[in-house]
C-alpha cells in the first residue's frame, strides 16, 4: 500500500483527509521526516492499536468521535478536540469503543540532547 504524503500548500480538512473503512484501521500519512512524522487514522469501532512501547513521545488529537488511550494500564478517554501526549517507553492501547478519527504527531528528535 502506498502511502503518500498530502498535498503542501493546500488547504486540507483534517476529517475529510481519511475515511472510515469497517472492521479497519486506516492510516495516512501527512508528512513524514527522519525527525518524526504526523498521520491520521479512522478506527472504526471494536479495532484495536496493538499494545506497544514507542521510543519516542507521541501526540494523539481527537478529530472526530471518542477514544480510549490505554497508557500503563490507565484509561484515558478523549472526545473530539481533546489531546493526549503518550511518553516515550510506555505501554500503550488505542481502542475505538466507537469510531473515531485522529491526527497521531511523533517528534524523534531532541531526546539525545535531554530536552523532552
Amino acid at each position: 500500500m502506498q502511502n503518500t504524503e498530502i498535498e503542501k500548500s493546500t488547504s486540507h480538512i483534517l476529517i475529510e483527509i481519511i475515511e472510515y473503512i469497517p472492521n479497519s484501521i486506516v492510516f495516512k500519512t501527512i508528512i513524514r521526516k527522519t525527525t518524526g512524522n504526523v498521520s491520521a487514522a479512522a478506527i472504526d469501532t471494536g479495532e484495536t492499536l496493538a499494545e506497544k512501547i514507542s521510543p519516542f513521545d507521541t501526540f494523539i488529537q481527537i478529530i472526530e468521535g471518542n477514544a480510549e488511550v490505554v497508557i500503563d494500564d490507565k484509561s484515558n478517554f478523549l472526545k473530539t478536540g481533546e489531546a493526549i501526549i503518550i511518553p516515550a517507553h510506555t505501554s500503550h492501547v488505542v481502542k475505538a469503543n466507537e469510531r473515531f478519527k485522529m491526527i497521531s504527531t511523533i517528534i524523534k528528535s531532541g531526546y539525545e540532547e535531554g530536552i523532552m
